[in-house]
């Protein structure tokens, strides 16, 4: 019998309760070995609950207790998960987590205190929910040179997108219905302003060059300024429009990441990506483009991804699981120098000045949307050569064009 315990109780933490509960006897099976919850640390009580027996308020009850080999953190935020986190692996336990903010600021130094002390440290659930996204990259993809990853990594964000696109509401509507069916949180920021997808992206982006991508250095926008007229004209052209998280490694090693709301042709495969689901598409060099899908956030799937951590924890007792990501910072880029075709929207009176400065650069004006603005497709521009050319414009709208053929 296999003994494993949970930091915190909330909406994840039971969720593994009830995955270990449900599929215990399958679990069992495929590890060789039945899997027990010990312990469930948390502040409050929870009478009445399946694992009421279970719960203590004391952390050191765990990491005292040799019986635990492993630990899923399912707390959230940086403190006291990261205190917490760290005393079990300094005990030789694995820790299997849920929790991007705590990977993202710390991941290396708790990688490092994990191989140290002949442990692991676990972070499946931490990007894209249920999709399994970090094994692959670790093992799957390691004979591959990630050049790209392209991820759709927000629940909240694309289910409101989708409605936009499918219902033709403005923002402040579909954010409204996201928060009545619990998608989105009385506060949305993280969410619509990409800072959730920024800190996945990260994580991703530090694996994909081995080293940290500081999170603070993913340029972020979110989705609050897009409108209904912005898809308008991605219908016109055939296109939608999805927050990308984006890692792109050039020829010299460096690793840019960005998070933005981009137009897609339809065809992409990231295009037909719906509702509260989560994509991940990753090129390499020399296997090409392959796409990772599936529920993306939600207490069952996420909790279903720590227990397969925590299934490769126990198989890999006494030894590290290796995960190539060393406490230096990458060689970072600026996504304002990435090429890309741009859509801009002006209104009648700006579009004399918008020719005039993109006077050298053929343009695909986008005609019968709105008959009082002009949208315009660009040619293959960086954004910084872009801004310098139409500094004086007037815009309505600039968002980045990813997946065309000419890029």
């Amino acid at each position: 019998m296999k003994k494993i315990a949970i930091y915190g109780y909330g909406n994840i933490g039971n969720g593994v309760a009830q995955v270990i509960e449900k599929n215990g006897e399958i679990i069992g099976k495929r590890l060789g070995e039945p899997v027990e919850i010990k312990y469930v640390l948390d502040l409050r009580d929870f009478p009445g609950d399946f694992m009421e027996s279970k719960v203590v308020h004391d952390v050191d009850t765990i990491v005292r207790d040799r019986e635990i080999e492993v630990v899923c953190e399912t707390m959230g935020g940086v403190e006291p998960a990261f205190t917490f986190t760290k005393k079990a692996l300094e005990a030789g336990k694995s820790v299997c987590t849920s929790n991007k903010e705590l990977v993202a600021a710390k991941g290396p130094e708790l990688l490092r205190i994990a191989k140290e002390h002949s442990c692991s440290y676990l972070f499946e659930a931490s990007v894209g929910g249920g999709i399994p996204i970090i094994r692959p990259m670790n093992s799957s993809l390691v004979p591959e040179e990630i050049r790209s990853i392209t991820g759709i990594l927000n629940g909240t964000t694309n289910f409101m997108l989708t409605r936009m696109a499918k219902d033709g509401a403005d923002y402040e509507q579909v954010l409204a219905k996201a928060q009545e069916l619990g998608y989105a949180e009385r506060n949305p920021e993280a969410d619509v302003e990409g800072k959730d997808a920024a800190r996945k992206i990260a994580i991703l982006a530090s694996l994909m060059a081995g080293k940290t991508y500081p999170y603070e250095k993913v340029m972020t926008k979110g989705i609050t300024r897009i409108t209904a007229q912005d898809f308008a004209y991605a219908k016109a052209l055939g296109m939608q429009i999805r927050l990308l998280a984006n890692a792109r490694r050039n020829e010299q090693g460096e690793v840019t990441a960005f998070v933005e709301p981009c137009m897609l042709p339809s065809e992409h495969p990231l295009a037909g990506v719906e509702g509260v689901m989560n994509a991940v598409y990753v090129q390499g060099n020399l296997l090409g483009d392959t796409m990772y899908y599936g529920a993306g956030a939600g207490k069952l799937p996420t909790a279903s991804a720590v227990v397969s951590d925590v299934v490769e924890a126990l198989r890999s007792k006494n030894r590290t699981i290796p995960v190539v990501w060393e406490d230096s910072e990458a060689m970072t880029g600026d996504p304002a120098e990435l090429p890309a075709a741009f859509f801009l929207r002006v209104p009648h009176a700006s579009y004399r000045d918008l020719r005039r400065a993109l006077r050298e650069m053929d343009l695909v004006e986008i005609p019968g949307v709105l008959t009082e603005e002009v949208g315009v497709l660009t040619e293959t521009v960086s954004q910084n050569e872009l801004k310098n050319k139409v500094k004086d414009v007037i815009f309505k709208s600039v968002l980045r064009v990813e997946g065309l053929k000419q890029q």
